[in-house]
């Protein structure tokens, strides 16, 4: 499977949330903060855990997926590996409250990313994301890049310093 590793951006801009602007805004984050990362668009449905672990010859636990929640009023990105669920007992005492699921049109609206795209970087606007211990059995992990068909390579520690996370413990 081949796949493309391109840089840039396009200067033209279709609509909001649309992934071709998703992926440039994570190609953007790169180019200005760490411009060795680049985004793996595989042209392959990698929405799902499987399906980007199938795609990049990874294990499943390797794809770093990215939970858009809420813990009452404020909304916020959640990274674990790609095998883990989050804890409903771990969550509440570490955020307050129960965890919630934000729909499609929220998640969307919040980081200008689809559902099963969305990455720690590259949102519309800054947006707190708080990185799972569950990441820490890794090298290497593989977030989404801002479309359904995108990912990058990255140490999980590296991760969380460019998304300026919090490391927490609220998965099994």
């Amino acid at each position: 499977m081949a796949l493309s590793t391109t840089r840039r951006t396009d200067a033209a801009r279709p609509t909001r949330g649309a992934p071709s602007v998703s992926i440039d805004r994570t190609r953007a984050f790169f180019d200005a903060q760490a411009p060795d990362l680049t985004v793996l668009d595989t042209g392959r449905n990698t929405a799902t855990v499987q399906m980007a672990a199938d795609t990049l010859g990874v294990e499943p636990g390797q794809i770093a997926k990215t939970l858009a929640l809420r813990d009452g009023e404020r909304s916020f990105l959640l990274v674990t590996r790609g095998d883990a669920r989050v804890d409903n007992v771990k969550f509440k005492a570490a955020f307050g409250a129960k965890p919630r699921m934000l729909d499609a049109e929220s998640t969307t609206a919040l980081t200008g990313q689809p559902i099963g795209g969305v990455g720690p970087f590259g949102h519309l606007e800054p947006v707190t994301v708080y990185c799972d211990v569950s990441l820490q059995g890794f090298e290497t992990v593989y977030p989404a890049a801002g479309s359904p068909t995108s990912a990058f390579a990255i140490t999980p520690d590296r991760l969380a310093e460019l998304a300026g996370a919090e490391w927490v413990d609220v998965s099994r």
